[in-house]
């Protein structure tokens, strides 16, 4: 069992950073596959970004990758996603799921976190 807690969310310019947590709780979290999604208002939820198990293998949706980086680090049982030059349609609820496979499906993942509130204002 693993739960998952993001932090980070808040209120951003157009064009600023923001950085993302989401904690895990278990021992067996650095077994997983970690990834990011988000849901904007009136639409449905979408892939983010996807990072395996050990770290070294990172996938992103392709609007996003030269933008967004997500990262781990295991030994703090956290993930992250580092959002730069962000848009006015970044604005959404953004969750953190693990899964056994580093997947873009939503179905493949297992756990979810409750989701952090990101509004990007111009």
């Amino acid at each position: 069992q693993v739960q998952l807690v993001e932090s980070g969310g808040g209120l951003v310019q157009a064009g600023g950073s923001l950085r993302l947590s989401c904690a895990g709780s278990g021992r067996t979290f650095s077994t997983y596959a970690m990834a990011w999604f988000r849901q904007a208002p009136g639409k449905e939820r979408e892939f983010v970004a996807v990072i395996r198990w050990s770290g070294g293998r990172t996938y992103y949706a392709d609007s996003l990758k030269d933008r967004f980086t997500i990262s781990r680090d295991n030994a703090k049982n956290t993930v992250y996603l580092q959002m730069n030059s962000v848009k006015l349609e970044d604005t959404a609820v953004y969750y953190c799921a693990a899964g056994a496979r580093a997947t873009y499906a939503q179905e493949s993942y297992d756990y979810w976190g409750q989701g952090t509130q990101v509004t990007v204002s111009s």
